[in-house]
């Protein structure tokens, strides 16, 4: 198994998932550029496992499904958290 994406590569992947994500949670005022990479590269990690459970490939899936599983495990993620911890969101 080769990785196709660089270490940069998954902290500019996870930064913009992870922030993207957060942004759709209501949970961006909560969270800092930090935060947000570790959840974008968790909710990839997250997102990777889930998808290879259902047998989907994805480690040929290039630059956008890359992103778009980072982004669907940073929500999945966020969701689990807020879930757990019992915060809602505020309006």
């Amino acid at each position: 198994m080769t990785l196709s994406l660089s270490i940069i590569g998954w902290i500019v992947l996870g930064g913009l998932a992870g922030w993207i994500g957060s942004k759709i949670m209501g949970t961006d005022a909560q969270q800092g550029i930090i935060l947000n990479v570790v959840v974008g590269i968790v909710g990839g990690l997250l997102g990777g496992w889930l998808l290879q459970l259902a047998g989907v490939d994805v480690a040929g899936g290039g630059w956008l499904f890359s992103f778009l599983t980072c982004l669907a495990g940073a929500c999945l993620l966020l969701f689990v958290v807020r879930l757990v911890t019992g915060r809602r969101r505020s309006v």
